[in-house]
């Protein structure tokens, strides 16, 4: 069976999951073939491949990673290999802390909260003490669209490494769909999954 080809080359994580998880929801079996040029979205499309039960295989060509993930298939497998598989070079990367913020300021004064918010991720900058994923809901999408300060604060993060999720129902309530500036839309299946996934699951506001 001939494979899709999905070229995320040039972007960051998590977008080549995503075009993954959209291209492989479209068909009920197949192959997809993931071509990305930095290694952290192959180990993150390496995770989530294992994680939802699907054959996969990594290798290194000239100036990017390609990546097959088969779905459906177990007989395009090699010999030997009729499931999930390690791919060479690639460990699996510790999803070590899930922050979720629920508001745009931290407490209930909301000139001193606002200050403590930006402190805390100045902070996280600054020290390299960073989580896996943030995810904003409620108030705090506010801070990926319409807080400039914060806006370059989490972008900062994200090219640290950091994966970045905004509330879509929440933006939508807000009517901010389209002001997302900083990480991607999600859902609160990103809350539900985390928590049994993460090492730590942490709150604030």
């Amino acid at each position: 069976m001939e494979a899709l080809l999905v070229d995320a080359r040039g972007l960051g994580c998590p977008k080549p999951v995503l075009m993954a998880e959209d291209a492989l929801s479209g068909m009920d079996e197949g192959i997809i073939d993931v071509l990305v040029d930095n290694e952290a979205s192959l180990k993150n499309l390496s995770r989530f491949a294992s994680k939802n039960g699907f054959y996969y295989e990594g290798s290194k060509e000239d100036g990017y990673w390609k990546i097959r993930i088969v779905k459906g298939h177990t007989s395009e497998a090699p010999a030997g290999q009729s499931g999930p598989s390690s791919t060479p070079g690639c460990e699996k990367p510790e999803k070590d802390v899930l922050l979720i913020i629920g508001s745009d300021t931290i407490g209930k004064d909301e000139a001193l909260g606002k200050t403590l918010m930006k402190g805390l991720f100045e902070t996280m900058k600054t020290t390299k003490e960073i989580p896996h994923t943030i995810f904003f809901l409620n108030a705090a999408v506010k801070l990926t669209t319409t807080d400039e300060e914060m806006i370059i604060i989490l972008q900062d993060l994200q090219k640290m490494g950091v994966e970045i999720f905004s509330c879509g129902t929440c933006l939508k309530y807000y009517d901010l769909e389209k002001a997302l500036k900083v990480g991607y839309r999600g859902t609160t299946n990103h809350i539900v999954e985390g928590i049994k996934d993460f090492n730590k699951t942490v709150w604030i506001g």
